[in-house]
């Protein structure tokens, strides 16, 4: 019989580095999770990716085990590493910070293309294009 699940909790961490300190463990703690058993798991998961952000979603049953998916790492961080930005501009359409290049944008796409709701390359690199210039990147 399949295990009853209790919630599901999505988290933003940086590659290996997650600790039982905020925001894993007031994400985790009140479901009664072993964070760090958590932790360890995904330290080691993501270990030489340093530096890069991966989405977890972890899913929590009600005999407090739990499973987690790692993501791709969100457009706006990679879009920020192809244009080596610090971050996006506070006035998109506005003002433009930087720029990438169509290229990068596909190299995006195709490593995004598994989270994506895009079944053609070409629909994944408008889908970027389009967080590209809410962040204030121009498309060359």
């Amino acid at each position: 019989m399949a295990k009853k699940i209790k919630t599901v909790v999505k988290l933003q961490l940086p590659a290996g580095q997650a600790t039982p300190a905020p925001p894993v463990g007031t994400a985790l703690g009140p479901h009664g999770v072993n964070i760090m058993e958590f932790c360890k798991s995904y330290n080691e998961a993501t270990r030489g990716k340093e530096g890069t952000i991966f989405p977890a979603v972890i899913t929590i049953y009600e005999d407090r085990s739990f499973t987690y998916k790692i993501k791709t790492p969100p457009a706006s961080d990679l879009l920020k590493k192809a244009a080596n930005l610090a971050k996006g501009s506070g006035t998109a359409g506005k003002e433009v910070v930087g720029s990438v290049t169509r290229d990068q944008v596909a190299e995006i796409a195709r490593i995004k293309m598994i989270d994506l709701n895009a079944d053609k390359l070409e629909a994944a690199v408008k889908i970027i294009e389009g967080t590209a210039r809410s962040m204030g990147l121009e498309v060359k």
